[in-house]
C-alpha cells in the first residue's frame, strides 16, 4: 500500500538566458575583463552624496557577489544611496527551487547587509515574464496521464534478492568514487522493498556514482516529442542533499529531462515534467553528491497539457503566483518599503499585454492562465501581505514608445478606477545620449496625470548606442552623457509635482558592471562611475539634476 506523504513538483535545471535590448539585468554580473579605460580628467567639481542631493529617494541596483565580497563596491552604494534594489536576488528565478519551495539565503545576506549599512530595499520584482522557474511554472499545466510507460523496469526494485535490485538495475562506482548500495525493507512507501545508496567519496565527474535500467535493451518505450511525467519517492538524511535524474540515448547524447532533486528527510512523492528529446531513451539517476539516498517507485507517466482556459490549471498558477508574492512580501517587515509588483508587463510595438506559451527558459507569461487579471491580483496579493509598501506597474521605452506609454497609462488609470492598490508607477529609461528630450517630457507629463507616484526605477545612458567596435569616449561625448542625466532629472522635476517624485534608481555601480556590458556583451560606459570606482562627469550631471543646477 502506498503512503501518500506529500507531492511536490520539480522543474527543469537548465535555463536559456533571453534579455531583451531595454529589460533590467539578468543575473549577478560576472567579473569583467580588462577592457577600455576612460582617461581622466574627469569633472573633479563634483560634489555629494547623491542621497543627499534631492528630497526624494536616490538609489542604485547593486549585484550580490561585488555587493558582498568587493568592499569598495559596498563602501560607495552606502556613501551615496539611501537605498537599494537588487538587479537578480528578489526575482522569482533566483529564489524558487527545483520543488518550488523557496531559497532566501543569498537574498537575506544582502538584506542583512544592507540593512546594517542603514539602507532601505526597493523590492524588485514579483511579477515578470522573466528570471521566472519557467519550467516549474510550466509543470502547473502538465497532468499525468495513468499508463506507465516505465512498466517492466523494476522501477519499484519489488524484483531481486535480498541484497540486490537486480535484474534491472546496474549499479556503477568509477574513478575515485566510494559508495554502496543497498536494499530497503523498513517501511518503504510501496510493497516491501526500496532503493538505498551511500555516498562516502566523490569521483572526479558527476556520474561516478550512478544507478542505471539495465534490462535487455537499457531503454524504455519513450517517443520523441511526447510530454512526459516522471515520478518517484525519495528521502535523505544529507542536509542540502541532491540527486540528478536523466534520460540519454548512448554516451554524449542529449540529456533530457537533467533534474536534480532535493529530497527531504521523509518520503516524498517527486513529479518532473520533461518532453522527450530521443526516442527509447535509457533512464540513469547520478548521485553526485556526498550522504544517504533512498529511491522508490519509478514511473513514467504521459502526460497531457489542457486547453487554454481550463479552471484547473488558472487555479494552481494562481495559487503558485499568491505563495510567491506571500514569501517576498512578508520576508523582510520594514526593510523592504515598495516593490516593483508588475515589471514590462507591455509588448514593443503594438504595446499589447504580453502573452503566451513558452515552452523553455526561464520566460513564462503569467496571462496564459490568468489572462489580464493577473496584474490586478498580484497588486491585491501584494497589498493583503504588505498593508504600508508603495506598489509599482514598471517598463521601459516609455520614453520613445507613445503606443507603449499610451498603454501603460491607461492600464494604470484602470487599476486605479477598480479600487486596485497600486500606488507608483516607474520608467525604467534605459536611454542614450541621443534620446529625444521632448519624449522624456511628454513621458513625465503623462505619467504624472496618473495621480500616482513616479519614479525613474533604472536609469543607465548608452554613449555608444550604435555599438561601434572599440570605442572609447571623448571628453565630448562624456560630458553629453552629464548633460543627458542633468536634463532626466531637469524634466522629472518640471513635469511632475514636488508630492509625486518618488525617486530616481541608476541601474548598476559602475561601468564595467552594468548590465549592457555584462550581458549584452556592448562596449559601452552608461553609468556614474569608471572600473575604478572614479566619479565621471556624469556623476556631476546627475548631482545636478538633482540639485535642480
Amino acid at each position: 500500500m502506498r503512503v501518500k506523504n506529500k507531492t511536490i513538483i520539480l522543474f527543469l535545471s537548465i535555463s536559456i538566458v533571453t534579455c531583451y535590448v531595454s529589460s533590467c539585468n539578468k543575473k549577478d554580473s560576472p567579473a569583467p575583463g580588462p577592457g577600455p579605460v576612460i582617461p581622466p580628467p574627469f569633472d573633479t567639481a563634483s560634489t555629494g552624496p547623491l542621497k543627499n542631493g534631492a528630497s526624494f529617494y536616490v538609489g542604485l541596483a547593486i549585484d550580490y557577489t561585488q555587493y558582498i565580497t568587493d568592499a569598495n563596491y559596498a563602501n560607495l552604494v552606502s556613501r551615496e544611496t539611501n537605498n537599494v534594489t537588487f538587479g537578480y536576488h528578489m526575482k522569482h528565478g533566483a529564489v524558487v527551487k527545483n520543488d518550488g519551495s523557496f531559497d532566501f539565503a543569498r537574498t537575506d545576506e544582502m538584506v542583512n547587509k544592507a540593512s546594517a549599512a542603514g539602507l532601505w530595499i526597493f523590492g524588485h520584482t514579483l511579477t515578470w515574464h522573466q528570471n521566472q522557474n519557467g519550467d516549474y511554472l510550466r509543470s502547473l499545466a502538465t497532468i499525468a496521464g495513468s499508463t506507465d510507460a516505465f512498466a517492466g523496469q523494476n522501477g519499484d526494485f519489488e524484483l531481486g534478492t535480498a541484497t540486490s535490485f537486480a535484474p534491472n538495475w546496474a549499479r556503477l562506482v568509477g574513478g575515485t568514487a566510494a559508495a554502496t548500495y543497498e536494499v530497503e525493507t523498513s517501511s518503504p512507501p510501496q510493497g516491501t522493498r526500496a532503493s538505498k545508496v551511500t555516498v562516502a567519496t566523490l569521483g572526479t565527474n558527476p556520474w561516478d556514482v550512478q544507478m542505471i535500467q539495465n534490462n535487455t535493451v537499457s531503454t524504455w518505450p519513450g517517443v520523441l516529442g511526447t510530454q512526459y511525467i516522471i515520478k518517484l519517492w525519495a528521502k535523505t538524511t544529507t542536509a542540502g542533499g541532491s540527486f540528478r535524474v536523466i534520460n540519454q540515448v548512448g554516451s554524449g547524447a542529449t540529456l533530457t529531462p537533467n533534474y536534480d532533486v532535493y529530497p527531504t528527510t521523509t518520503w516524498a512523492e517527486y513529479s518532473i515534467p520533461f518532453t522527450c528529446a530521443e526516442s527509447n531513451p535509457t533512464f540513469k539517476v547520478w548521485f553526485n553528491k556526498l550522504g544517504t539516498y533512498w529511491i522508490d517507485d519509478i514511473r513514467i507517466l504521459q502526460a497531457t497539457i489542457p486547453p487554454p482556459g481550463s479552471p484547473i490549471v488558472a487555479e494552481k498558477v494562481d495559487t503558485a503566483m499568491k505563495r510567491w508574492i506571500r514569501a517576498s512580501v512578508t520576508r523582510y517587515p520594514g526593510k523592504t518599503k515598495a516593490w516593483d509588483v508588475v515589471n514590462e508587463p507591455y509588448t514593443d510595438g503594438a504595446s499589447v499585454l504580453r502573452n503566451g506559451s513558452i515552452t523553455t527558459g526561464d520566460t513564462y507569461y503569467w496571462a496564459e492562465w490568468l489572462g489580464r487579471a493577473y496584474v490586478a491580483k498580484a497588486f491585491n496579493y501584494a497589498r493583503e501581505y504588505d498593508a504600508t509598501a508603495d506598489l509599482f506597474l514598471n517598463d521601459y521605452n516609455l520614453e520613445s514608445n507613445t503606443v507603449k506609454l499610451d498603454s501603460f497609462v491607461a492600464l494604470a488609470n484602470q487599476l486605479k478606477t477598480q479600487g486596485v492598490p497600486i500606488t507608483g508607477v516607474g520608467t525604467q529609461m534605459h536611454i542614450s545620449i541621443n534620446t529625444a528630450k521632448a519624449g522624456i517630457d511628454a513621458m513625465f507629463a503623462k505619467l504624472a496625470s496618473t495621480g500616482l507616484k513616479v519614479r525613474i526605477s533604472e536609469l543607465d545612458i548608452r554613449v555608444n548606442p550604435s555599438n561601434a567596435g572599440g570605442f572609447t569616449p571623448s571628453q565630448s561625448v562624456l560630458e553629453q552623457q552629464a548633460e543627458m542625466y542633468r536634463s532626466v532629472l531637469q524634466s522629472y522635476y518640471s513635469q511632475v509635482p514636488a508630492a509625486q517624485r518618488y525617486g530616481v534608481t541608476v541601474w548598476g555601480v559602475s561601468d564595467n558592471y552594468s548590465w549592457i556590458v555584462t550581458t549584452q556583451g556592448n562596449v559601452d560606459f552608461p553609468l556614474l562611475f569608471d572600473q575604478a570606482y572614479r566619479k565621471k562627469p556624469a556623476y556631476s550631471g546627475l548631482w545636478k539634476g538633482l540639485k535642480q543646477q
